[in-house]
């Protein structure tokens, strides 16, 4: 069978990403990177750089397998954290922005470490800036003083770094309980992890599923606008997250 294939230029996929990022935010649902890329995503299979969908695209040699991994992430999703981020969501907005604001604050310094390690000097000092306003006049995170000052949140990790760094995709993979990935992007699961604070917080455990759910109640409306409108969600989902993945190695997403 072969891929839906559509082009965004630039300006028009900047438009419609923000449009929906800030309708997000408003609803309380943060600019999360899925809710951008499942949103976006579609039946599109585009390489921003090239214009030409398929000069890098990441082959997928082990779909068959993909497929089943991906089948069963979203057979626990239908059957557990789907229906507790429902209930998650019945709390007061505030809460819920006070637990996002958090934990996004907590994984923040694998933004940091990684802008300086693509040598971008200059935004490393304003992140860590950042980071440090939001631990403290923010009170561990819970609220977002640092944009108010200025200080704008920025989204980088390693996959990105080693992207900068020439290394090539790879494969694209599906991940138990992660979801999609590449090659590239998985290797920097455990630097993000290791970087995380809430790792480091007593009862690790129950912090980490306080964390998942919270994810998964920021893209409920995405992952719902997908299983609406999607025809294969398997490639939906692949393609606009290799879509979105693109866009934020190009440093045009947040």
């Amino acid at each position: 069978m072969s891929r839906c294939k559509m082009r965004f230029s630039i300006p028009t996929f900047a438009a419609v990403r923000k449009i929906i990022v800030d309708w997000n935010h408003r609803r309380l649902r943060g600019p999360m990177v899925s809710i951008a890329i499942l949103a976006l995503g579609g039946c599109a299979s585009v390489s921003i750089e090239s214009g030409n969908p398929d000069d890098a695209w990441p082959s997928d040699p082990v779909e068959p397998v993909n497929r089943f991994v991906f089948s069963v992430n979203e057979l626990v999703d239908d059957l557990a954290l789907g229906p507790v981020s429902d209930a998650y969501r019945q709390l007061p907005e505030g809460v819920q922005r006070g637990i996002h604001n958090v934990f996004d604050n907590a994984a923040y310094p694998d933004t940091v470490v990684n802008q300086f390690l693509q040598g971008k000097v200059d935004l490393g000092v304003k992140d860590t800036a950042r980071f440090v306003v939001n631990s403290t006049a923010g009170i561990g995170g819970v609220f977002d003083v640092a944009t108010g000052m200025g200080l704008e949140r920025h989204q980088e990790d390693f996959g990105q770094t080693l992207a900068v760094w020439g290394v090539g995709p790879g494969s694209f993979i599906t991940l138990p309980g992660f979801g999609p990935s590449t090659v590239r992007d998985s290797s920097g699961l455990a630097m993000g992890a290791w970087l995380d604070v809430s790792t480091y917080v007593g009862g690790f455990p129950y912090t980490l599923l306080l964390k998942v759910i919270d994810q998964r109640s920021n893209n409920a409306d995405a992952i719902r606008l997908r299983d609406e409108i999607a025809l294969d969600r398997y490639s939906y989902t692949k393609d606009a997250y290799l879509q979105w993945r693109d866009y934020l190695i190009r440093d045009q997403g947040p």
